[in-house]
């Protein structure tokens, strides 16, 4: 582990300076499409390409959360389409690309960033929570894509970023499914990525650690859900072990306009990446020992429905341990009932 930490350290360090000196592109007019931007990471990353210029559309399947996030953006000065969409269905896919491409003329960058989490041990799991997962996560990214690759060819950016996570290079416990749509999703981008380059398209598979974008509070619980909540959401909101999502926004923008091919955020999590990548078999034993430490099912059964994380805070999720988490739930519109924190 120590190698591979000394590894992604000089990596790290390498990639910085190859940053500072790579040209980067211009948003200023472009138009940004964000899937799942009404809240959290997805609205956070619309709020940094307001600050640099772009035209956005968001979308998102609820439409309260739409008019929220367009209201919320529109006060920043940004000019915003929302629109409705059910990702999952291609043909909604399809039409949501055709609408934007009908309002603003073109479609320079698309972010994949929409989907769903549920938490929870592997026997408290039913084949509809992967079908569930797997439909958002990933085929909606799917979807997404080939209904805009056509108009993405014809720009001069032509950006596609694929929002995967940690879940998707390494066994997290107790997120079978989400680890299945996300791995899933890294090796679509990447293929992608080998293929569309020759058209002038460039892709960014984006790997983040855990962020502190609030989103804990709308995540899916199963089993034991109450326990299940406290250990996710407190590492969540823990500074020492997430990022926060403004800087992850930043992050991610600035990989989208050199065109980066790959970003993993935070260094602990590129060590953990590097180290699996070198020692599978010692990872996935590790993370067996962890599995050890979080909660059994119980009497939850694999055909109960899964919960919002918000319906369960008890002990210690109403304590100032979640105080980062929760400012980061307000200010990034993950809570329906509360206004935005400035």
């Amino acid at each position: 582990m120590g190698k591979a930490i000394r590894i992604a350290a000089a990596l790290g360090a390498g990639a910085l300076l190859a940053r500072k000196l790579w040209p980067r592109a211009s948003f200023a007019g472009r138009v940004v499409l964000i899937t799942g931007g009404s809240r959290g990471l997805g609205l956070v990353l619309a709020r940094e390409l307001v600050r640099r210029g772009a035209r956005l559309a968001i979308c998102a399947r609820d439409d309260r959360e739409l008019a929220r996030a367009q209201t919320d953006l529109e006060a920043r000065g940004g000019k915003v389409l929302a629109i409705p969409c059910d990702l999952r269905i291609p043909a909604a896919a399809e039409r949501m690309i055709a609408t934007v491409v009908a309002h603003y003329g073109r479609l320079d960058v698309l972010v994949n960033n929409a989907g769903i989490i549920e938490v929870g041990p592997v026997d408290s799991m039913s084949l509809a929570d992967y079908q569930s997962v797997m439909g958002a996560n990933f085929w909606g990214a799917v979807h997404a894509t080939l209904a805009a690759l056509p108009h993405l060819r014809r720009s001069s950016l032509a950006r596609i970023v694929n929002v995967t996570s940690i879940g998707g290079v390494v066994p997290v416990p107790h997120l079978l499914p989400y680890t299945c749509s996300k791995f899933a999703m890294v090796g679509f981008s990447e293929g992608l990525g080998t293929e569309v380059g020759r058209s002038g398209v460039r892709v960014t598979t984006v790997v983040p650690g855990l962020m502190r974008t609030g989103s804990f509070v709308n995540a899916l619980f199963k089993g034991q859900r109450a326990k299940e909540f406290s250990w996710f959401s407190l590492g969540a909101a823990a500074p020492l072990v997430s990022m926060s999502a403004e800087r992850a926004a930043r992050r991610i923008v600035s990989a989208c306009a050199r065109g980066e091919r790959f970003v993993t955020l935070a260094l602990p999590y590129k060590a953990l990446r590097i180290a699996h990548a070198l020692a599978p078999g010692l990872t996935v034993a590790a993370f067996a020992a962890v599995d050890r430490l979080l909660p059994k099912r119980g009497d939850a059964q694999p055909g109960d429905a899964p919960e919002p994380g918000w319906l369960h805070r008890q002990g210690i999720t109403r304590t100032p341990l979640l105080a980062l988490g929760n400012r980061a739930a307000r200010r990034n519109l993950e809570v329906p009932w509360a206004g935005p924190e400035t």
